[in-house]
């Protein structure tokens, strides 16, 4: 099965990235490709739904197997192939944009080739938007083309995790943090135990501070405050006759002042000047 769609090249300064192409193929064993350094001007990922397949790096074969990602540079040489056994369900789009080169440099990404996704669903919906655009009007809306790449590239962005030794990865491992999540969530307004959440992801605390930094970009307690804070906002304009002490207790602050801090730094304003602002007697 293969589906593709190749677009025209635009350029169109005001479009921060644009799809050169986007496609997905599968059963397909036979599958190889082999590009010379300079034949291909435009950046590419290749995220794996299922099967195995193989990508060389620096002379050394690579095995890719699903959730793992594989991302080009322009003018890079490239050779990647499908495991004949077992062929690769593979989604990929080329993309190019004025400043996508210094944008990629910013995030990090040349260091690395090889990506596992922390949640190749979310990446997966991005990219059939895409792909279903592309397919059903061509060039007919740019702007919706441009905005749908920017949501793939963010969303690789926000979701790659750099795969690294050979062929081990982490991916497991940081499963069980972001099945952990709706759980600390709802649990996010008690006394957070930070060795109690290891115990149930089944690793040490240190261990479980930087899988969940890997798998969400923060910390355990930046998560939990995140959690408190919403939990309080809303309280603040649904439950406008409570006191601003009384929430900050329910939301997991026993100290008011704390609490006041907490919420100043990352909203900008006081609990009492947010009310204000958002409530619903405004």
């Amino acid at each position: 099965m293969q589906r593709q769609s190749h677009l025209v090249t635009t350029q169109n300064p005001r479009f921060f990235c644009y799809p050169e192409s986007v496609g997905m193929y599968s059963d397909m064993p036979k599958h190889t490709v082999t590009r010379q350094k300079g034949a291909l001007n435009n950046f590419n990922i290749h995220y794996i739904a299922s099967g195995k397949g193989y990508i060389e790096i620096d002379g050394m074969l690579q095995e890719l197997g699903a959730g793992d990602a594989f991302l080009y540079f322009p003018l890079q040489e490239q050779r990647y192939f499908s495991n004949e056994q077992e062929p690769w369900d593979i989604r990929w789009v080329h993309f190019y944009g004025s400043n996508m080169t210094e944008y990629m440099l910013d995030q990090g990404f040349q260091h690395h080739r090889i990506w596992t996704l922390r949640n190749g669903a979310e990446w997966e919906k991005a990219h059939l938007e895409l792909l279903t655009e592309a397919e059903n009007n061509k060039m007919l809306n740019p702007t919706m083309l441009s905005t749908l790449t920017f949501a793939v590239v963010t969303e690789f962005v926000h979701q790659a995790v750099p795969r690294t030794g050979n062929g081990s990865k982490s991916g497991g491992s940081i499963q069980r943090i972001l099945d952990l999540l709706p759980e600390l969530q709802q649990e996010a307004v008690k006394p957070f135990e930070l060795e109690l959440w290891a115990n149930k992801a089944g690793v040490s605390v240190h261990y479980f501070c930087k899988l969940f930094r890997k798998a969400i970009n923060m910390t355990p307690m930046d998560f939990v405050t995140q959690c408190r804070l919403q939990y309080a906002k809303q309280a603040l304009l649904v439950q406008e006759e409570r006191t601003i002490g009384d929430i900050a207790s329910e939301a997991g602050y026993p100290s008011s002042s704390y609490f006041n801090r907490k919420f100043l730094e990352h909203e900008g304003v006081t609990p009492t000047e947010y009310r204000r602002l958002f409530g619903r007697t405004n």
